[in-house]
């Protein structure tokens, strides 16, 4: 079996220019879609990572595209974000991988049944394609076990593409429009005048710019704590394999209750449990303790907590929390962040698999990894300008939809700090949210 490298090599070599008009700290599919999009508007852009574009979530998650099962507020920009990937595939020309096959639920419980018919609901209202499947028809469109879910969900324009091609490929996109995209090069901090920003510190000097965005995934909390910024958010692991290729049973993305699989362009499928994930527990863990505690009582069965994160993860209790411009970050210590894939999920995807497909018994899994996605207390992102800082910028705890969420998000975040009109209510996605004494809303956990 083979295991997810870190040691993935260097793909771009721009050069930090000593002044832009946006920084953008991190490369992942928030930060580069966000490039793109100002980019296409004249606007100089500098996206700037501490380690390879893409390296962490953005290329370790289902690759799933998907507009079914969003949070209400998620739901308007994930359609408009399911259109934007079919016309930036025809953009930058090259092959990321975009199939629309379609995302289907498969329930196996009354609490399933109930749930697919409470989003129907909220897809008429939005004249998604989304339709209610007996089991006859999912037996048909997914041929698995016979009796195994009792009924289903589909979204025929949802679709899947390849996480590890998308985001470098937009990146090569964004830089022939000008944006400048420079790895191993971790920012440090953030330059503030007269509670504006003025530019960033990164470790290979200094860039003047009036707009900062923080997408910085797993790291976003650590980097804005030192600026005395608070966010809630934790990370939790989850692990993901391939399998070799197989026979193309099923083309689309599908998941039931503790289990997801979609077809991969190379062949084989990606394959996922939904109940074991793991969060380590650091400073955080108990800073926001009484913010999570309504989140954790709803996924303690699915949510492992480990005593320790590991050394140099960013909320681990021996990670630096506090750091000027001229010292070295933990950014630069920790330049991917790759943790272990957990044995016990790899366990029982192999059990699984076959259980829901018998005919592919003796499937073998060619790669395991895993990654930390960044979370939010009620599963939905920030996506804000910082009142306190004016043209500070924070996009991150997309709670692991953000990938197929990347292209409107990036369209939304660069009219944000263009002063445009998003076109969207964006009040669920604020900052200061967490800030007030309101209850959270809860968003989908999938």
């Amino acid at each position: 079996m083979v295991t997810y490298s870190a040691a993935t090599p260097q793909q771009f070599f721009d050069t930090l220019p000593q002044e832009t008009d946006v920084v953008i700290i991190g490369g992942g599919v928030i930060g580069i879609c966000t490039a793109y999009y100002l980019a296409k508007k004249g606007v100089k852009v500098t996206v700037c990572e501490k380690g390879r574009v893409a390296g962490e979530q953005s290329s370790r998650n289902w690759g799933w595209v998907r507009q079914q099962g969003r949070d209400a507020a998620e739901l308007p920009i994930a359609i408009e974000s399911n259109r934007l990937w079919r016309e930036i595939t025809e953009e930058i020309g090259e092959d990321l991988g975009f199939r629309q096959h379609g995302v289907y639920y498969l329930a196996e419980s009354d609490e399933d049944v109930q749930a697919h018919e409470a989003f129907m609901k909220l897809a008429r209202e939005h004249q998604l394609d989304t339709r209610l499947l007996t089991a006859g028809e999912i037996l048909e469109q997914i041929p698995g076990k016979p009796g195994r879910w009792r009924s289903g969900m589909v979204t025929p324009s949802d679709g899947r593409a390849e996480p590890w091609v998308v985001v470098p490929a937009i990146a090569r996109a964004a830089q022939r429009m000008g944006v400048k995209v420079v790895e191993n090069c971790a920012v440090r901090t953030v330059e503030i005048t007269n509670g504006a920003v003025t530019g960033v510190v990164t470790e290979q000097g200094a860039v003047k710019a009036n707009r900062i965005l923080l997408a910085g995934g797993a790291w976003s909390s650590l980097f804005a704590a030192n600026l005395g910024l608070g966010i809630p958010q934790l990370n939790v692991r989850a692990t993901v394999a391939a399998t070799e290729a197989v026979p193309d049973i099923f083309s689309g993305n599908a998941a039931d209750s503790n289990f997801a699989f979609r077809r991969r362009e190379d062949g084989g499928y990606t394959v996922a449990v939904t109940d074991i994930h793991n969060h380590y527990l650091g400073k955080d863990s108990f800073k926001y303790l009484f913010t999570w505690l309504p989140t954790y009582k709803v996924t303690m069965g699915d949510v492992t907590l480990n005593p320790l994160q590991p050394k140099g993860f960013p909320d681990a209790f021996g990670t630096k929390r506090s750091w000027s411009g001229s010292e070295i970050s933990p950014f630069e210590q920790m330049r991917v962040l790759n943790p272990e894939p957990n044995r016990k999920a790899i366990e029982q995807m192999e059990k699984r698999l076959p259980d829901r497909f018998p005919q592919l018994a003796g499937t073998k899994l060619k790669e395991t990894w895993a990654g930390m996605i960044d979370s939010m207390p009620d599963m939905v992102p920030v996506m804000d300008e910082v009142s306190k800082v004016k043209g500070f910028f924070i996009a991150t705890g997309f709670s692991g939809h953000g990938f197929g969420f990347g292209p409107g998000a990036g369209r939304v975040l660069a009219d944000m700090m263009e002063g445009r009109e998003t076109g969207y209510n964006m009040s669920r996605f604020r900052f200061a949210r967490f800030s007030k004494n309101e209850k959270l809303e809860l968003g989908p956990f999938i």
